[in-house]
């Protein structure tokens, strides 16, 4: 109520407020990417409302959330309705749409080294987890030397190099695998111990601790000079222990006859074990503060499902160094 009068010895006349009848509120857009902020258009009505205080709220604050001044950011992909209240009760609102873009393609590895005839699997994933369009296209440059399917399957057609193009469909992101086909090896060349699984040019399968340059070479049969190198380059033997990005090189004369990439399952940082360091590099991974790449990811992906590793992957690990259940490689 607003009072009017004298306010000594005179009459005083009560004036009723001026009620809140209407909002309208609108957006130059309904549509918005995951991350943008956008202010609202709100209108009172009438004008001369005595309290025109309006709150703000969602419907879904991890899909959207709301100023009390109206400003709109987009969480995550989905919708939510955003309210605009009056004191009185008088409302409106308004739904508006998330579009979580592309932002990144996780790959297995960007460097494949495949024989004639022969198929290796990329594994690739867009990042973030709710992109809304999850679709990934490849594309060989040169079909003549490896061809490659809409699941990912590189195929060596003839010797020498290309590449493969992975692209996210909404046609922001791309990236690039370097791809080499070596000549078709004949039975017999290479021999590797059955417990080892060869994938083109990874090798799995390795034991889940004590994976030395002598053991290691114990599994492989052939005519052709080994050498073995670890994750930063460098040339090791003996007792020296192997893990994922090491790399096994077959030589004939000094020339390369082919090469490996190591992978085991749970060792995260390439030194050979799998502890509480492996972990934490998983950990700081999933949460995006620092991303593991190529091999590594795939050492993260315990689960062997392809896909980027998670919060269970981590829960392998801890179990693993715990003694509960080993890693299965």
């Amino acid at each position: 109520m607003v009072w009017f009068g004298y306010v000594f010895q005179n009459y005083v006349e009560e004036v009723s407020d001026i009620e809140v009848e209407k909002i309208e509120i609108s957006s130059d857009k309904t549509t918005i990417n995951k991350g943008e902020i956008i202010e609202l258009n709100t209108k009172v009505i009438p004008e001369d409302a005595t309290n025109k205080s309006i709150t703000f709220s969602s419907s879904n604050p991890k899909v959207l959330t709301v100023s009390s001044s109206g400003k709109v950011t987009g969480i995550s992909s989905g919708k939510a309705t955003i309210t605009a209240k009056a004191n009185n009760g008088v409302n409106a609102e308004i739904e508006i749409t998330v579009y979580s873009p592309v932002t990144d393609i996780l790959l297995s590895t960007n460097t494949v080294r495949v024989q004639k005839d022969g198929n290796f699997k990329i594994n690739a994933e867009v990042l973030p987890e709710d992109a809304d369009n999850k679709n990934i296209e490849y594309k060989s440059e040169n079909e003549l030397i490896a061809k490659v399917n809409n699941t990912g399957i590189i195929t060596g057609i003839s010797e020498g190099t290309t590449r493969v193009i992975v692209s996210a469909e909404d046609g922001k992101i791309s990236k690039n695998i370097e791809v080499e086909v070596t000549r078709k090896l004949q039975e017999g060349e290479i021999v590797f111990d059955p417990n080892l699984q060869v994938s083109g040019n990874e090798i799995t399968g390795l034991e889940n601790k004590n994976n030395t340059v002598d053991s290691l070479l114990n599994k492989i049969q052939t005519n052709y000079t080994v050498e073995v190198y670890n994750k930063n380059g460098e040339k090791i033997s003996g007792s020296s222990l192997v893990g994922t990005g090491s790399t096994i090189k077959i030589l004939d004369n000094n020339v390369m006859v082919t090469e490996y990439t190591l992978i085991m399952y749970g060792d995260t940082n390439g030194d050979g074990k799998i502890n509480s360091i492996d972990l934490l590099v998983l950990q700081r991974h999933i949460l995006e503060i620092e991303k593991l790449e190529n091999e590594y990811v795939k050492a993260g992906n315990v689960r062997k499902n392809g896909k980027n590793p998670s919060s269970v992957d981590c829960l392998l690990i801890q179990r693993h160094i715990l003694g509960l259940q080993d890693i299965e490689q």
